[in-house]
């Protein structure tokens, strides 16, 4: 079903990720039903955030906005990375299994602790609304604790591995998503001086 567990990765996490263990799904299927949906969150919200709303410079009162022109392969690019990131991020958690467990790698866990753990930074992506840095750096860093602990909580239940050996695992799974956001922020700057910057109003 798509978008399921949403709710339940809120309100009884635990509970929740032994009912996501127990599906029989494809690592695809599992991506497909979930990814693309969320990841178009903050793709939109930020567009209409930068297009229409806009934000104020420190110590400036004119409203700065991104041309139409400017904002849309930006965004697109993002979708576009935004997938690919959980994709990267669940493979690097598949990869991983094998030094912490000794059952067969199941690659739909590894997909759906992914998928699922970035969930919420893509719902606080609907605080680009509002393209305040204070605001969506507040936002962005509850949904990234938010995420950590799913990690946490959700790793041994997913892939079957007592606590103990388990949190080397997620320290481990919480050191690639660092790196991999990194990666992401350089691709940007890349981006941008390739000629695809941002145009403002």
């Amino acid at each position: 079903m798509i978008l399921d567990h949403i709710t339940g990765m809120f309100t009884h996490p635990d509970k929740e990720w032994f009912r996501i263990r127990s599906e029989k799904r494809s690592k695809l299927s599992e991506f497909l039903q979930h990814t693309p949906f969320v990841a178009l969150i903050p793709t939109v919200a930020f567009y209409l955030g930068v297009t229409q709303t806009g934000w104020k410079l420190p110590g400036d009162h004119e409203v700065v906005r991104l041309t139409v022109e400017s904002a849309l392969p930006l965004c697109v690019l993002s979708y576009i990375a935004a997938l690919a990131g959980v994709w990267i991020f669940a493979e690097f958690i598949n990869w991983m299994h094998d030094t912490y467990s000794e059952e067969e790698t199941d690659t739909h866990h590894g997909m759906a602790l992914s998928v699922y753990v970035t969930t919420p930074i893509f719902l606080a992506g609907i605080a680009g609304l509002w393209p305040d840095v204070w605001l969506n750096g507040f936002v962005m860093m509850l949904a990234g604790a938010y995420s950590v602990y799913l990690i946490y909580e959700g790793l041994p239940i997913l892939m079957n591995i007592p606590k103990e050996r388990a949190f080397m695992y997620a320290t481990s799974v919480i050191t690639v998503a660092l790196v991999l956001l990194v990666t992401m922020r350089i691709g940007t700057v890349i981006v941008w001086v390739s000629g695809f910057g941002p145009q403002y109003i």
